[in-house]
């Protein structure tokens, strides 16, 4: 990068988007709310952005029925949606971005040059980020999370400045430009063939700003950094051997000046390209992005949070549906207007003895309000605290219960503990969330003796069916040995105990209980594999854990 100051380079990126924010599609602004942010929102002002909201309805999007006017006048009106005016929309806890929000954003940036967009994405948690869908269309990334407020000034962009560089924009002549940005954007291991062309747009928005009439090797450094850096996947470690054979010579036919514009064009090669979006990110920022893609599309298939299901009283709106009232279901009064309005000056005609003045409603404009509620999730824990290594396994299950349930009050997850020893398994801690209790509960807990597996899996579906009644969803976390040899009668009876918690096990899968099994043991047991299988579990081998290695590997594959 040109730019030495890191400011400097905000101002650019922000100024290079007034300049072509069609081209550029937008910007995904990464840093929390605060004084820093702010000023960096004031420079967009030339564009006007209008904000919009994570959970912005479909009709506020797309358009709708202007019930006021449908309803004085009896015919048909429509109000125009966010995305059918041109400009600049801003969205903000773009962090908390639906898929759905993301794809409508998508194909109303992919459809319409007028648009742009603004993610302000303040990423307050490990893993969260921009929905995948906007992070490819949108062409520039800043990051703000480093910058001080004495770092930083006023940003004062010129309005005749940028009119001059939209006027000499057109003009700008690319050459080969496109080709090497997509030889970057391969080495880079970016899939996108968008990120070029958006790169290329940066580059001519650049080449216009500081008056050149083509793109040349500086505008390039601008586009890599500013576009490609944060999306790249590998960085090349070594540089490509050089050959110290010299070039062939050039046909004795070919005009000297081809020779010298192919030797200008090789000034700066692909890996200085390179070395730009290297250089472009603080350390570390390039894996937490990565980290955050990839918990994004992990997030489809578990949630960490519980599920989600549909209610009638209560949770985030959803869009209303046709239904009768009655049985907890509630009137969507504006929804029924909406849906009745249309058709008034039809049904008067049909009804002329009914009063001019009066809204007709028939039983199919009845909409009913319909709500998602995100379940609690509880984290059932059955830990092996028999045997000789009991002491050990038990002091570790009880320090990563301890770390999970230190970062329980960001998602919402309950945790409770079984142990068993002896001759039977007991609920040692109750679904919980009130980390002085469990550490409480957990000081007291005894271990060493024989392995009761089968009445450890009969207490844990237990536990996990109440929290099903109680509204949470529960998932299990079995860490043992595997060497259960006490049958559901108490009896020390090994083959028993295999078929006791054999059909256990079935029971969990059947009823579809999410369950994880860990293998504490020096060398996995086979009989442990068997079992997680018939529960339809994932299998994990972890000799040697301590307690931090266990609730990263727990949450890992929870997807927490």
């Amino acid at each position: 990068m040109p730019e030495a100051d890191p400011w400097e380079h905000v101002l650019l990126a922000i100024t290079l988007l007034a300049i072509d924010p069609s081209g550029l599609r937008g910007l995904w602004l990464r840093g929390r709310a605060g004084p820093v942010r702010d000023r960096v929102l004031s420079g967009l002002g030339l564009l006007t952005p209008r904000k919009l909201h994570p959970f912005t309805s479909d009709e506020a999007l797309l358009g709708g029925m202007d019930l006021s006017a449908t309803l004085a006048t009896g015919e048909l009106h429509r109000h125009a949606g966010l995305l059918e005016h041109s400009g600049c929309l801003m969205l903000t806890m773009a962090e908390r971005c639906p898929p759905g929000l993301a794809v409508r954003l998508g194909q109303a940036l992919d459809s319409d040059p007028r648009l742009s967009l603004v993610a302000l994405d303040e990423a307050a948690e490990e893993g969260e980020g921009l929905p995948n869908a906007l992070v490819d269309r949108l062409g520039l990334f800043l990051e703000l999370d480093g910058f001080a407020w004495s770092d930083t000034a006023d940003m004062s962009i010129s309005p005749s400045l940028i009119a001059s560089a939209q006027a000499r924009l057109r003009h700008i002549s690319t050459g080969t430009a496109l080709e090497r940005l997509t030889r970057v954007a391969a080495e880079l291991a970016i899939p996108s063939m968008r990120a070029p062309l958006l790169a290329l747009a940066c580059a001519r928005a650049h080449a216009a700003w500081r008056g050149g009439a083509e793109v040349e090797d500086q505008d390039l450094q601008v586009a890599v950094a500013l576009v490609m850096a944060h999306k790249a996947l590998a960085f090349p470690e070594d540089a490509p051997d050089q050959d110290d054979t010299p070039p062939p010579e050039p046909p004795q036919d070919q005009p000297d000046q081809d020779k010298d514009r192919d030797q200008s064009e090789l000034d700066i090669p692909d890996e200085m390209l390179i070395e730009a979006a290297r250089t472009a990110l603080p350390p570390g920022l390039l894996a937490q992005l990565q980290a955050a893609r990839a918990a994004r599309q992990a997030a489809s298939a578990n949630s960490g949070a519980g599920a989600k299901r549909k209610s009638m009283r209560r949770g985030r709106p959803m869009p209303s549906r046709a239904g009768k009232p009655g049985s907890g279901a509630r009137v969507d009064v504006i929804a029924t207007l909406r849906q009745a309005a249309p058709w008034q000056k039809m049904r008067r005609a049909m009804m002329p003895g009914r009063a001019a003045d009066r809204l007709l409603l028939m039983p199919s404009d009845i909409r009913i309000k319909r709500y998602q509620e995100q379940t609690d999730r509880v984290l059932i824990f059955v830990v092996d605290a028999s045997g000789s290594a009991a002491l050990a396994r038990l002091a570790e299950a009880k320090g990563a219960v301890e770390l999970m349930l230190a970062e329980a009050y960001s998602s919402r997850d309950h945790v409770a503990l079984v142990t068993f020893r002896g001759h039977r398994a007991e609920l040692s801690l109750p679904p919980t969330r009130s980390l002085v209790q469990t550490k409480r509960r957990l000081a007291g807990l005894p271990g060493g003796g024989a392995t009761p597996l089968a009445h450890a899996l009969e207490v844990a579906l237990a536990t996990a069916e109440q929290a099903r009644r109680h509204g949470m969803t529960p998932t299990l976390a079995v860490l043992t040995d595997g060497r259960g040899n006490i049958a559901l009668d108490g009896s020390a009876n090994r083959a028993q105990a295999t078929l006791d918690a054999t059909r256990l096990a079935k029971i969990i899968a059947a009823k579809a209980i999410p369950s994880l099994v860990i293998d504490t043991s020096l060398r996995p047991k086979p009989q442990l594999a068997e079992l997680s299988a018939q529960m339809g579990a994932t299998m994990i081998a972890l000799p040697r854990a301590d307690a931090r290695s266990l609730s990263s590997t727990l949450s890992a594959a929870l997807g927490g």
